[in-house]
């Protein structure tokens, strides 16, 4: 396979006469960039780097002022919004749709715990890598194979992946555990870590904010190299070959090897999702890796916007905090746990479809087009303003 080649300004020109949809609304540029304001550095990488910074400090903030019990859905969340963050570069950037998601976490989440049953396993960062680097492989093998593959045959080719490689665990029982799965013994807390939460706020350092703030690092960095490959050369070719494939091929682009290295970024993602996944829940087992966590992904940044991290972040949200929140509802209300638990999906559903209906282009989307059809709107009656005058 040929090295992937940059984009020349024939698919750039291509790119930006495409059609606006779902994925150019998240596509859309900042406000800096189509002139309005912004205290933000001209740099991207000093934008990013601010934004990772505060993105700490609220992270410190908000763990440490939230009960166990949040702590440990904010570990939730952050496992949805790296895969997520993952599949937005895929299906939102590259224009790829999977299903398979949920079988790349499972590559993440058995090495994880196949790494901490040792007696003395190595670090938690080299065995985080160690999973990010096996999920990567087995993406770019599936990447190749399914590089040929476009619309609901890619999909179909990836529910097949998503079907078939969680029940290796089965085959494979003395090694993966069969049905039981593989239980995770989470590392405890390191004391520097202990130090850091007495320094902050004197609250307990507990397995549980350890494993939140792991998940929270992991999901700040894996933003940012998302966040710089999509405003870099990487991610202009990316769009030019989900918007106009022809193009971009007359123009010199591998569409195959771009493709690859687009469902490999993304299974890299994964990997990193699952592995943080086997520590939050203490477990690897078949039943947590089915086709509904890879359809929930989906739903995930179809809600948020096609193609922005910050919707695929939001739509993680809502995943994690809309559930509990409907079944408290419920149980207030009046129902009992059980009626109440059959609440919560149904009323998702109707949040998808209304979504659906009145922002089709997801929340942060829709929120964008608005945005630059009000300041279009703005720019036109100054232009005409000062025509007339």
């Amino acid at each position: 396979m040929s090295e992937p080649q940059t984009s020349t300004p024939a698919a750039g020109a291509a790119t930006e006469e495409a059609p606006v949809q779902a994925t150019a609304a998240a596509d859309a540029p900042s406000a800096q960039a189509v002139g309005g304001r912004s205290f933000l550095p001209k740099s991207t990488l000093l934008r990013h780097l601010v934004l990772v910074l505060l993105a700490v400090v609220g992270a410190v903030v908000l763990l440490e002022i939230t009960d166990p019990f949040t702590n440990s859905q904010l570990a939730q969340l952050s496992y949805y919004a790296i895969a997520a963050g993952g599949l937005t570069v895929l299906t939102g950037l590259n224009g790829q749709i999977s299903l398979g998601h949920g079988a790349l976490m499972a590559v993440g989440a058995y090495t994880t715990a196949l790494f901490l049953q040792a007696d003395d396993p190595p670090p938690l960062a080299v065995i985080l890598l160690v999973s990010v680097l096996t999920a990567t492989v087995v993406g770019a093998v599936v990447g190749v194979a399914a590089a040929r593959l476009h619309g609901p045959y890619l999909a179909g080719a990836t529910l097949a992946l998503a079907v078939g490689l969680p029940g290796l665990a089965i085959y494979y029982h003395d090694t993966l555990g069969g049905e039981q799965g593989l239980r995770v013994r989470a590392p405890q807390p390191p004391d520097v870590f202990k130090d850091f939460i007495d320094w902050v706020s004197g609250n307990p350092a507990t397995g549980t904010k350890w494993l939140a703030y792991v998940g929270a690092i992991c999901l700040i960095i894996t933003y940012f190299l998302l966040a710089n490959l999509v405003r870099s050369r990487i991610g202009r070719t990316w769009r030019a070959v989900r918007d106009q494939d022809v193009a971009a091929e007359l123009a010199g682009i591998n569409l195959g090897a771009w493709r690859v290295l687009a469902f490999t970024v993304s299974a890299a993602a994964a990997g990193l999702a699952g592995g943080v996944l086997a520590l939050v829940i203490r477990l690897a087992a078949p039943s947590g890796f089915t086709l509904v966590l890879s359809l929930a992904l989906l739903t995930a940044i179809v809600l948020g916007g096609l193609g922005s991290l910050l919707g695929a972040l939001l739509g993680s949200a809502l995943l994690v905090f809309l559930p509990p929140f409907v079944t408290d509802l419920g149980v207030d209300l009046g129902l009992n746990n059980t009626e109440a638990a059959q609440l919560a999906p149904f009323v998702y559903g109707v949040v998808l479809i209304v979504a659906m209906i009145f922002a089709p282009a997801g929340f942060v989307g829709t929120i964008r087009l608005r945005w630059l059809t009000y300041r279009a709107k703005q720019r036109a009656a100054a232009a005409r303003a000062a025509s007339g005058g």
